[in-house]
């Protein structure tokens, strides 16, 4: 029981929630647009898969951000002792099989789509290459992953995402999000990531310009809805649709005062900031009102 309680410890379990709801979302969603035949069992499969490839993401990103946790996060399960480093490696390479091998029952869309993003986290978190290290570059490829592909992913296990626009549309709209939104998390590490040469934006440019860069975030977004509509690009209900838009506009716009008002907030309560709970409660809303709109379109 010891060693499960480290194991699920070392998986961040509050982070593997919103990419399971969004490729499950995202199947609802090609199932709506679509109407193609559905498989509990292949949803059930990349719903899970998300869960697991986000753990191995997590995993390696510990073991690589050692030096960083030790400032940051000593109580985490490597810097505090209570896991080695042969346990973690073969957590990761455990969770990065299982989740490609429960994908590939799937499809070969899918599969593909896991396993490009696989490799993104392997560029995010690892040396040589080691994105975390870039401002911009941090921000684009998580963005690129938990946003545009998992959408697409979801998508992919139910239908063809060759053939559209639509599902890569939506996938974009989680992109622009995330492009911006991912930043609450580094509030908190400016020591750390500074010490370990990860230069984000608030290493770089400090928490009040970095709260105000990445506020267009929280309203951009859920503005590319009606867009979608007016377009014809999105297929669900445009009432409920609509309603998603101006729920999240004025959710996002709360966000956006509460990074504002006292951006110094950010770097001392940092994941315990309203403003990175916000961001993953914003994500999933988003995600299952989404589907909501394309299930009763």
């Amino acid at each position: 029981m010891n060693s499960f309680k480290l194991y699920w410890n070392f998986a961040r379990p509050f982070t593997l929630v919103p990419p399971m709801v969004g490729i499950f979302s995202g199947s609802l969603i090609g199932y709506g647009a679509t109407h193609a035949r559905l498989s509990p069992l292949h949803i059930l499969l990349a719903v899970l898969a998300a869960g697991v490839l986000n753990a191995a993401s997590n995993g390696l990103n510990q073991i690589c951000d050692f030096k960083n946790d030790c400032v940051n996060k000593p109580h985490r399960p490597l810097p505090s002792g209570r896991m080695t480093r042969r346990q973690a490696w073969i957590f990761v390479a455990v969770t990065y099989c299982l989740a490609l091998g429960m994908v590939a029952v799937v499809n070969w869309q899918t599969f593909a789509i896991y396993v490009v993003a696989a490799l993104a986290t392997v560029a995010y978190s690892a040396p040589p290459v080691r994105l975390k290290r870039h401002p911009v570059g941090s921000n684009v490829i998580i963005s690129l992953i938990r946003g545009e592909l998992l959408k697409v992913a979801g998508w992919a296990a139910v239908a063809t995402v060759l053939n559209s626009v639509e599902p890569w549309y939506i996938g974009f709209i989680y992109l622009v999000f995330l492009l911006g939104a991912t930043t609450t998390k580094d509030f908190a590490d400016i020591d750390g990531d500074r010490a370990a040469g990860c230069i984000t934006l608030p290493v770089k440019y400090g928490a009040t310009w970095s709260a105000r860069a990445i506020s267009p975030s929280f309203i951009v977004p859920w503005l590319l809805l009606p867009l979608g509509l007016y377009l014809k690009i999105l297929s669900g209900n445009p009432t409920a649709i609509i309603v998603l838009s101006i729920v999240m506009l004025c959710w996002g716009s709360y966000v956006v005062y509460l990074i504002n008002d006292d951006p110094r907030r950010l770097v001392t309560e940092g994941e315990n900031h309203p403003g990175w709970h916000h961001m993953y409660w914003m994500m999933m809303v988003g995600h299952l009102g989404l589907a909501t709109a394309y299930l009763i379109g």
